[in-house]
């Protein structure tokens, strides 16, 4: 089994930060990416930032210039630095994880619970 721990949701007011903290464990083979995605309200989930094993990283236009993602590979942990929050910033982000577990031949993806980011006065 493969487990995704997320923490460091909450409220902010706009210009705020926020760090989320996403930890993965179990029988994990490899890693190929980690990642964050967001939904807000009435809209899909999409995209916010992701980075591969090789440090390789993408943003989504939105948040480019304000947010950054990093990796601790001895703890399997992505994080995500959030600065200048904004209002639409608002919605539930998910952790993404692609990896291949111990017992698989391919990787699959894994998700996160999620965990509710508001930014409002």
């Amino acid at each position: 089994q493969v487990q995704l721990v997320e923490s460091g949701g909450g409220l902010v007011q706009p210009g705020g930060s926020l760090r989320l903290s996403c930890a993965a464990s179990g029988t994990i083979f490899s890693i190929d990416a980690m990642g964050w995605y967001r939904q807000a309200p009435g809209e899909q989930r999409e995209l916010v930032a992701a980075i591969t094993t090789g440090g390789a990283s993408t943003y989504a236009d939105s948040v480019k210039g304000r947010y950054t993602i990093s990796r601790d590979y001895a703890k399997n942990t992505v994080y995500l630095q959030m600065n200048s929050l904004k209002p639409e910033d608002t919605a539930v982000y998910y952790c993404n994880l692609q990896a291949r577990p111990s017992w698989a031949s391919r990787s699959y993806d894994y998700w996160g619970p999620g965990t509710q980011v508001t930014v409002s006065l």
